[in-house]
């Protein structure tokens, strides 16, 4: 066999092995939002941290909530879903648990009320990770209804 058949043969392998990994990684509940990129200049008040973040957290129509976020560039504190619109500030609907340095993750079993799911629906609900440096929340998206 030539280099060049095996190197296709090799790339062909990957190219299935990740189709693989992706369709496994959403756990439970299957997709239902889209990864979404954190910053400071969308928390509330804006902020100049050149932290960054993303998350991959998901709603299923059963209103389960899975996946996580990841960050980078800062010493974390907590991480929470709030319910609040772009350009405000709301509570905390889910606490998240910090699962590795630059993770957290959503709790096991979480489930929205069937209010807190109808604000997902209509974009009012955003994902932050806190930090002593910015007690309020450094890094915040809004997450996103597919």
């Amino acid at each position: 066999m030539s280099t060049l058949h095996q190197h296709a043969g090799r790339a062909t392998a990957a190219l299935a092995l990740a189709a693989l990994l992706g369709a496994c990684s959403h756990g439970p509940h299957p997709p239902g939002g889209q990864g979404v990129t954190l910053s400071g200049a969308q928390e509330v008040p804006a902020n100049t941290s050149t932290a960054s973040g993303s998350s991959d957290i998901r709603v299923a129509a059963d209103r389960g909530v899975s996946g996580g976020v990841r960050y980078t560039g800062m010493v974390a504190t907590v991480a929470h879903i709030h319910e609040a619109p772009v350009g405000a500030n709301g509570p905390v609907i889910v606490p998240l648990v910090k699962t590795a340095e630059g993770m957290f993750a959503v709790p096991p079993n979480t489930t929205l009320t069937p209010p807190q799911y109808a604000s997902y629906q209509a974009g009012n609900l955003y994902v932050n990770v806190h930090s002593a440096s910015y007690p309020g929340g450094e890094i915040r998206a809004q997450l996103k209804p597919k």
